[in-house]
């Protein structure tokens, strides 16, 4: 049993897997050990929603790498097993069973867990999160009793899941507290065209709706009463409303942070030789205005391993990659590129009623986020625009007879 690691990797998502790669990548001859909570091998996380939910991959094609590759790099996986504690002082963790593992360096990969709801009922049989592949592997083995299913939260995950599910033949309710799906992430006229297609796709969806409790029968989840009264029949619900960083041993470690660990542009806590990566650490990016942002994105949890690797390694380059998403919903291809919070903005390019669009973001008449709907060419070339900083003429924005890659060249100075 492995009790100690030069490198040791606390987390066996995609940015744990990734440090693992690149420590490798870059000659790192240490020993390197992951803990994973789960007791799978890493695997890929955006599947689980949408291509592993409607059974059309198996869970090894959605594996990371294959178990051979983790033997031939002398990774050593100790799946099944979660960090409780961290002692900075003592270069240690403690598990949940009580066994220590020490370590020279430690990268926190944990992620975070799926938020619940508070209200009465979110325990019940039946209640799911889609953060693992036991959530998923337990909604599946209920599809074949389910006819319908309410999904709470009208998030990427929620509206992923609910076009499986509706392309799975079940009646969907999607329930969401604000006034449009995808508030937090996408300007209006994005949200409305994804409104209209789950709606079109059958998908009763539900803006301003506030959830009051999960009824029960025969101790499973038969419904979803909302406030004012009305019971939304169902056997299955689906919980979609964010994630809580996993970071309760750092905290109580010392870490700095918040909403997050925070990490500077080499992923370095304030901890000695400890680091963060992913959904839980929490970092200045020079996309959002240099705020502190938590980003859940395989893009930042990759990224953000590299440059941590790199540090490692004695080769650093600070973090500063673009922010990039995407999202698969029915014959919807959505790719975004940048950060478009904040923006005063925002500029449609081409048809929407032709379903391949996209819409540029600006902010004081500098372009900073692109979503693209079937449109990779502008996804492609738009990413130039983000990283460019580039302030061009929203007519020719708004022109898709205008190639992207062309505005560059005819720029104009922000105001």
């Amino acid at each position: 049993m492995t009790t100690h690691a030069d490198v040791l990797i606390v987390g066996a998502g995609h940015g744990g897997a990734q440090a693992a790669i690149g420590l490798r990548q870059r000659k790192f001859t240490g020993s390197i050990a992951i803990v994973g909570e789960e007791p799978e091998i890493p695997y890929e996380r955006p599947p689980l929603s949408k291509d592993y939910l409607a059974g059309d991959k198996p869970f090894e094609r959605i594996l990371i790498r294959p178990p051979g590759f983790w033997d031939e790099r002398e990774v050593a996986m100790l799946t099944g097993r979660r960090v409780v504690s961290v002692d900075p002082s003592a270069h240690v963790v403690t598990t949940e069973d009580g066994g220590t593992i020490g370590y020279g360096k430690l990268i926190w990969a944990t992620g975070g867990h799926a938020r619940r709801l508070s209200c009465a009922g979110h325990d019940l049989a039946g209640v799911h999160s889609v953060r693992s592949r036991a959530d998923v592997d337990r909604m599946m083995g209920e599809l074949a009793t389910t006819t319908h299913v309410c999904v709470i939260g009208g998030g990427y995950i929620g509206l992923e899941a609910a076009a499986v599910l509706t392309k799975l033949g079940k009646h969907v309710t999607v329930l969401e507290a604000l006034d449009r799906v995808l508030a937090r992430v996408a300007g209006k006229p994005l949200s409305r065209f994804y409104e209209a297609e789950h709606r079109a796709h059958g998908v009763d969806l539900r803006l301003n709706t506030v959830v009051e409790c999960i009824e029960e029968q025969d101790g499973r989840a038969s419904g979803v009463r909302l406030a004012g009264g009305e019971i939304v029949p169902c056997q299955m619900v689906i919980v979609g409303i964010g994630i809580i960083p996993a970071i309760a041993p750092l905290d109580a470690a010392g870490a700095r942070g918040g909403n997050g660990v925070a990490i500077d542009e080499h992923g370095r806590t304030s901890l000695p030789d400890i680091f963060a990566i992913g959904d839980c650490a929490l970092h200045a990016n020079p996309y959002a205005d240099g705020m502190p942002i938590r980003l859940e994105s395989v893009q930042n949890a990759n990224d953000l391993a590299t440059a941590v690797a790199r540090q490692i390694v004695g080769d650093p380059e600070p973090y500063h990659s673009v922010p990039w998403f995407w999202s698969n919903q029915y014959d919807l291809r959505l790719q975004t590129v940048g950060l478009s919070t904040g923006h005063d903005q925002a500029i449609v390019r081409g048809d929407i009623a032709s379903r391949s669009f996209s819409i540029v973001y600006l902010k004081a008449g500098v372009v900073v986020a692109l979503d693209c709907v079937n449109a990779v060419k502008d996804y492609v070339q738009g990413r130039a625009l983000v990283v460019g900083r580039v302030a061009a003429d929203p007519a020719r924005l708004a022109d898709a007879s205008v190639p992207l890659k062309s505005l560059p060249e005819t720029a104009i100075s922000p105001a």
